[in-house]
């Protein structure tokens, strides 16, 4: 396995008529792997991981869960650093973060991508890799950032941009306030990095795009859309 350090958030999957949702069908790509081994990690949503194996085509994975809430995997690292793509869903981000702190899932996640295993998720999975950004783990029908990301990628980072009416509001208002400039991501679209630079942003559906965000210098907030290039 090539020991690029790759990483590919997105914002979201909007239900698709496809058997396999392009982007899905993109970060598998991404490994350079015909046959993919993939960990899904759903500690967001209390390891309920089906909805998230259903959405890989069996043909093309060989799929595994690394369950917190009722462990069995003695070396957490070993046994991330052994798969080709590390998918994490959405659910409470807070929550998932105290939970792989409290089982170094953190420092396991970081071997795995200094070792070239390429991480991806949306949501929950896709906030995570960042300082800092939005989410609604402490209330579902309230936003409020969220200062405590694992830090892989910098700055700050909003998912489902367009697919939640507070998301964009609130991130302009955490930017004007301070928050670090970031990357905004709507359903159905991802950037992908490697290192911690972007290469590129892409899309599964007409108008899905990702976005730069920062506080200018007098103050206002300005947001400039990445080139993003269609996979449909």
């Amino acid at each position: 396995m090539s020991t690029d350090r790759h990483i590919i958030p997105f914002g979201g999957l909007r239900p698709q008529e496809r058997r396999v949702h392009p982007i899905i069908q993109y970060v598998l790509d991404a490994t350079g792997k015909r046959r993919v081994r993939v960990c899904i990690i759903a500690t967001a949503g209390a390891d309920y991981h089906e909805r998230y194996r259903n959405a890989l085509p069996p043909e093309r994975c060989w799929v595994t869960h690394l369950a917190l809430f009722g462990r069995t995997v003695d070396d957490i690292t070993e046994f991330l650093c052994d798969q080709d793509l590390i998918y994490v869903g959405g659910g409470n981000t807070l929550s998932m973060l105290s939970v792989w702190r409290a089982h170094g899932v953190d420092a396991a996640l970081r071997a795995a991508w200094e070792a070239g295993v390429v991480l991806t998720g949306g949501s929950a999975g896709s906030l995570a890799w960042f300082e800092c950004g939005t989410t609604d783990s402490y209330n579902l029908d309230r936003l409020e950032g969220l200062h405590d990301g694992l830090g892989f990628l910098p700055g700050s980072h909003c998912p489902h941009y367009d697919g939640e009416s507070q998301r964009r509001p609130l991130y302009h208002q955490l930017i004007a306030a301070g928050l670090p400039a970031g990357i905004a991501i709507d359903d159905d679209a991802a950037v992908h990095y490697v290192g911690i630079g972007i290469v590129e942003a892409v899309s599964a559906r007409t108008g899905a795009s990702a976005y730069h965000v920062e506080r200018g210098a007098d103050g206002q907030v300005m947001e400039t859309e990445l080139e993003t290039r269609s996979l449909v």
